[in-house]
């Protein structure tokens, strides 16, 4: 999804809707995972946005430039938890250079909070999520220079099958 015109935004929503699928797979979440997406329960797994630019103004003033950066003057910031945190959303431009880190968190007191609060109750199934309290998470982290035809990654690729991981260890 990495080219110019692209909103990063719908990087993001394509991401969690991915990260939702698979969590459905492990059997932590049920029902539509667009539908989930939209009401916002990804935020138990996906609390963070998805990235961001590379370069000044990136962490160095979050609490002032950050809108001016990321965002347009029709395209603002969400407020909704998860989605909130993502510093970017505008359309991809040619020169961009951004990171791409989804993280998959997660947090005993985020679950306790939404259980007691009895939250996305239609998509999330608490009682399977005990079983990965003592988890924490996990999260990729690749680099990318958006081109006139799409993008180019920054560096090595990195391994994210089990094969490919298995390969690297060392016996």
């Amino acid at each position: 999804m990495l080219k110019p015109g692209v909103l990063f935004r719908d990087v993001y929503l394509t991401a969690a809707q991915k990260i939702v699928e698979g969590m459905k797979a492990l059997g932590l979440v049920k029902g539509d995972p667009a539908e989930a997406v939209a009401a916002g329960a990804h935020a138990m797994f996906f609390q963070c946005g998805l990235g961001h630019m590379i370069g000044l103004d990136v962490h160095d003033m979050e609490d002032l430039g950050e809108p001016y950066v990321g965002y347009t003057d029709t395209l603002v910031k969400s407020t909704q938890f998860g989605m909130k945190s993502l510093r970017l959303g505008r359309a991809l431009e040619p020169g961009f250079t951004l990171t791409v880190e989804p993280g998959v968190y997660f947090i005993p007191q985020l679950m306790d909070k939404w259980r007691a609060e009895k939250k996305f109750m239609d998509f999330i199934n608490y009682d399977a999520l005990d079983n990965y309290r003592d988890f924490s998470g996990i999260r990729v982290e690749e680099d990318h220079l958006i081109t006139e035809t799409g993008a180019r990654l920054l560096g090595k690729k990195m391994p994210m099958t089990v094969a490919e991981v298995e390969a690297l260890r060392q016996y």
